[in-house]
């Protein structure tokens, strides 16, 4: 008997100390989360540092991939999330996947305006980005080439060569690229004008990367004089000092919702609500307002610290993010079919 006791004692001393203590976090210990992000490294740093000043017993681990990338992360760890929050992804996919998520309603529900939200609380979008040519000055003078104002510049014979834009199938930014040419040129009324474009400018791409934000590094450092990305990124690259300019082209930018959204399944649902809260607070947009110059709070007011245009005085495509979702399957299968021959190896 006495042996008995001993080994049910043994058992126990050694039985992991979460289940000692229900399976739950310790009294008093940290809270964890554990969040996926589209964001750009540099502004998500800054947004999750003003967030564990503001929320000390919050432990927030972050992993910063391209949308595709997230997405990919989350249908196949569907069966044993690792996540508990996305954070600031693109919207046309959050949309179209919504049996990944549950529906959380967060504080401040009410104060984000009704076209950037889910009305039942599956996605609510905390900012929006446009699409931007960067284009590189001291490039373009070393060719002899013009400064493109239009996407119709940027399928001249000129610039064969000098172009590098991201590919859709992993980018958000490619696919609202591809998708705002798309919509100017009639897609939804079956034309094949966009597809037009595309096939032309296709002559002039190097390559298609596979984030967003590569081409505008990449035409900062001189490898070619114009990467197609998106505003925030080729402000930042003005800010650090390298030789671009900032392009929306006069056809339209495209641009998407950054968004957020409650992981079905998530290990640690209190603490990703306490999160996904403070993610719509007024410090919390007043934050992203630096970098992006546009967010989803009403009467919001903050100071862009970036030489971002004023959202009134940019055109913007007439994008259409149901559409976009329901429809980004066929549209990638077609591209790809068209263009994967110069898409970046993964």
């Amino acid at each position: 008997m006495k042996k008995g006791w001993l080994l049910v004692a043994l058992a126990i001393l050694f039985l992991p100390a979460s289940l000692l203590a229900g399976g739950g976090q310790e009294e008093g210990a940290a809270k964890t989360v554990v969040i996926y992000t589209a964001l750009e490294e540099d502004e998500t740093a800054e947004y999750l540092a003003l967030a564990k000043k503001e929320m000390p017993a919050l432990d927030i681990k972050w992993v910063r991939y391209s949308t595709g990338e997230v997405m990919a992360k989350l249908i196949a760890e569907k069966d044993n999330p690792q996540a508990d929050v996305v954070y600031g992804t693109a919207v046309t996919e959050l949309a179209g996947a919504k049996d990944l998520f549950v529906s959380y309603k967060a504080k401040d529900f009410d104060k984000i305006g009704k076209d950037y939200k889910d009305p039942a609380g599956y996605w609510t979008a905390i900012d929006m980005y446009v699409a931007a040519f960067c284009v590189n000055k001291d490039r373009l003078a070393k060719r002899g080439l013009p400064m493109p104002q239009s996407w119709a510049d940027l399928t001249k014979p000129a610039f064969k060569g000098e172009v590098i834009m991201p590919n859709p199938a992993s980018s958000g930014t490619g696919y609202l690229q591809v998708t705002s040419l798309l919509f100017m040129n009639g897609v939804k009324q079956g034309k094949e004008g966009g597809w037009d474009i595309l096939k032309k400018l296709h002559e002039n791409i190097v390559e298609y990367t596979n984030s967003g934000s590569a081409p505008a590094k990449l035409a900062s450092s001189g490898e070619v004089a114009v990467g197609v990305s998106f505003s925030y990124r080729v402000a930042k690259q003005m800010a650090d000092g390298f030789p671009v300019t900032m392009v929306f082209p006069s056809e339209g930018s495209g641009y998407e919702l950054e968004a957020n959204a409650l992981v079905k399944g998530a290990k640690h649902p209190e603490a990703a609500k306490q999160f996904l809260d403070w993610a719509l607070s007024e410090n919390a947009m007043k934050a992203y307002y630096k970098y992006k110059g546009v967010v989803t709070r009403t009467g919001v007011v903050g100071e862009s610290t970036l030489p971002l245009p004023k959202f009134e005085d940019m055109k913007l495509a007439p994008m259409d993010f149901p559409w976009s979702a329901k429809n980004k399957p066929a549209l990638i299968e077609k591209w790809n079919s068209l263009f994967q021959d110069k898409a970046q190896k993964k």
